[in-house]
């Protein structure tokens, strides 16, 4: 089949493979993707589509473990380090060595340095499969963390392991020492190189935005280019391992970023829109190659008549769990000897149900499918590569094995509670509130400058107004209590507001059209408190602020008798506000609601003191440029969503709600911006 109708058919399919996701949220998509990639094995008898190792790992594995390695949560990967490192290298040898002398036993056919080689091959982890489980149940940060961060290294120690093996067994020929030299020569000489790599790319990207070049598209391109360059560079000119490289590289940008790039808005959010995109795409595009591929694995082995199926299949079943338990007893002695002998702190108390969910996360994917199939046909004296057909079935099956056990048990054995039934768990969705507030006022340091100064310090105090008003609902243990008597004390402060307004009317001390106005933004306080707090708890003192710009820009261009109005009733404001507070203060409360009282006064006096500076004269050039940068800030605001989705943090009810908050932001943004 065409080469290009078989990518755009893959394209399809990934597309399919989400919707069915969809409305089966118990399979995970990697599973959908692998059924549909065999039902195209079955159905396009003529598709061809071969994973050659050498191009998967620079075509798929470089740009995902570089992006891995850009988003890894440094302070996590640091302080996890030992477990990381154990799991990578230690258990990656304990698996090749343990799981080859088992399958040289099991199966005398195979002979030792094969079984070696696709005990080496199994050994890698594959972590998209594991976040697609995250995303619906429970599993704990550690045990993610964990095989997140043990991907980013064991597809390099697996492949090298793998290789030498392979090697053995078509020379006849195997050093043990050579091989240790060589690994570690590999291992070192890739963190070399993509330490030096990853320091000089991020140096020349900032030396030519100095130098003016500063197109976003450019610099784009730039960031998708720079895993292929690097992977290219490492293996071709040092022979080293290319996979270690981009990582390093990946951590390397991640941390310098911080401190050398004033990344804007526009270019931000581009960038990531690009990644998400190619990585959605080679994540999907993986599992259907494996899918696609597994049919033909396993074709000849099934049509031999020397072996029977069902023995096949246990044989698949039995390794698969011995793979699995060498995962678990390294898991839990490791954990016991950190724990109980170096008695580390921090360390985590072992116990069989953590270490069962670390062995079940030990799902096996395409590294190893692209791998198994490099394996030659024949060896260096002409002879057939022993039992090539056996291991090709015996490694797809794992993978499917480990997949369906995830699949199965990951459930069972994490936290009962599912992220979709803590989509009202207040205190995790204000906690993610806080986490896109924060990255909003990173992104307007950035993109401060000398023009915009004034109007930017003016935005990050409106998103520090924000944070501040969801630290209780972070901090407090009771929360809905706590959201509860904050919301009862607000209504009450309105009502005494909507009283001193309704006096002044009553007594003719108010026109018409401002006593409205007031009436208007009592209304709206009082809709947003009633129906929905969390979404609106962080803006409501805002409305005020809103209703009055919006007044502003009515009357700039009247008369200086309207500009007198316009004071007064801003003076008619600040003193109904003032006769809220002077009742809070003498409600008498318990003790415990005395600070919830002060909170809702201290928000009062920051409103007044944002009345009392908007009188400054009207700058439309300063507006603009506050509502520009406000509209660049919700771009960055909604791709902080799609991170936390993506990384398994909140559930997509929690996203809705989180995208409603954002979609509430730039609705009053551009509402007022047009007027």
């Amino acid at each position: 089949m065409n080469l290009l109708i078989t990518i755009l058919l893959l394209l399809v399919c990934l597309l399919i493979s989400n919707i069915i996701s969809r409305y089966t949220p118990f399979i995970p998509t990697a599973l959908i993707q692998i059924m549909l990639g065999i039902f195209l094995a079955f159905i396009f008898r003529d598709i061809s589509f071969e994973l050659e190792t050498e191009w998967f790992l620079l075509l798929f594995v470089a740009p995902l473990l570089y992006n891995d390695g850009r988003h890894f949560p440094r302070e996590e990967l640091w302080n996890m380090r030992e477990s990381i490192l154990g799991n990578a290298i230690i258990l990656v040898l304990l698996t090749t060595l343990g799981g080859g002398y088992f399958i040289h036993w099991l199966i005398p056919e195979i002979p030792l340095a094969a079984a070696f080689a696709l005990a080496a091959i199994l050994s890698p982890t594959d972590p998209v499969a594991v976040n697609g489980i995250a995303k619906r149940i429970r599993i704990p940060d550690n045990v993610l963390t964990l095989v997140r961060g043990e991907s980013l290294i064991n597809d390099a120690s697996g492949l090298v392991a793998f290789n030498y093996a392979v090697a053995a067994v078509v020379t006849g020929y195997f050093s043990l020492k050579q091989a240790l030299f060589d690994f570690t020569y590999m291992f070192i000489a890739g963190a070399v190189l993509g330490l030096v790599l990853g320091l000089f790319i991020t140096w020349g990207r900032y030396m030519l935005r100095k130098k003016g070049i500063t197109d976003v598209t450019f610099h784009a391109l730039f960031s998708v280019l720079t895993p292929f360059i690097i992977y290219i560079i490492t293996e071709e000119l040092l022979h080293a391992s290319g996979v270690i490289a981009v990582v390093i590289a990946g951590i390397v940008h991640s941390i310098l970023s911080e401190r050398t790039e004033t990344l804007v808005a526009e270019e931000r959010v581009l960038t990531e829109n690009i990644w998400s995109i190619i990585l959605f795409v080679l994540n999907g595009i993986v599992f259907l190659l494996l899918g696609l591929n597994i049919p033909a694995s396993m074709a000849e082995t099934v049509a031999n008549p020397n072996i029977s199926n069902l023995l096949a299949v246990t044989y698949v079943i039995v390794f698969g769990i011995v793979i699995l338990g060498i995962r678990f007893i390294w898991s839990y002695i490791f954990t016991f000897y950190k724990y109980r002998i170096r008695q580390k702190k921090g360390a985590v108390k072992p116990s069989v149900k953590t270490s069962l969910l670390v062995s079940l996360t030990g799902v096996r994917g395409a590294v190893t499918m692209a791998g198994i199939l490099s394996i030659p046909y024949v060896t260096a004296d002409g002879s057939s590569f022993p039992e090539r057909s056996l291991i090709l079935f015996l490694a797809a099956g794992v993978i499917l094995f480990t997949l369906l056990v995830a699949t199965v048990f990951l459930p069972m054995f994490s936290r009962n509670k599912t992220l979709k039934e803590e989509h009202l768990d207040q205190t995790k969705l204000a906690q993610a509130k806080g986490k896109i507030l924060l990255a909003a006022i990173q992104v307007i340091r950035q993109e401060m400058n000398e023009e915009n100064g004034s109007v930017a310090y003016e935005l990050i105090d409106e998103y520090k107004l924000r944070f501040s008003n969801l630290l209780p609902s972070i901090q407090q243990p009771d929360t809905k209590d706590y959201i509860d008597k904050l919301t009862n004390l607000r209504l009450f402060g309105i009502k005494e507001e909507r009283k001193y307004i309704q006096t002044l009317m009553q007594n003719n001390q108010i026109h018409q059209n401002i006593y409205e106005t007031f009436e208007n933004i009592l209304d709206n306080r009082e809709e947003v408190l009633s129906d929905n707090v969390r979404t609106g708890t962080s803006y409501l003192f805002g409305k005020v602020l809103r209703e009055w710009r919006r007044l502003i820009r009515q009357y700039r261009k009247k008369s200086e008798k309207s500009q007198a109005t316009l004071q007064m009733a801003k003076d008619i404001q600040i003193k109904a506000i003032q006769q809220a507070i002077e009742k809070l203060i003498e409600l008498e409360v318990p003790e415990d609601e005395k600070k919830i009282v002060q909170k809702v006064i201290s928000d009062y006096n920051r409103t007044i003191r944002q009345l009392k500076k908007a009188a400054a004269p009207y700058n439309e050039k300063l507006e603009e440029l506050k509502e520009i940068l406000r509209i660049k800030v919700i771009d960055v605001e909604r791709y902080e969503i799609q991170k936390m989705v993506e990384a398994g943090e909140i559930s997509s009810e929690q996203a809705k709600e989180l995208r409603r908050y954002i979609n509430y932001i730039e609705g009053i943004t551009l509402y007022e911006y047009s007027e």
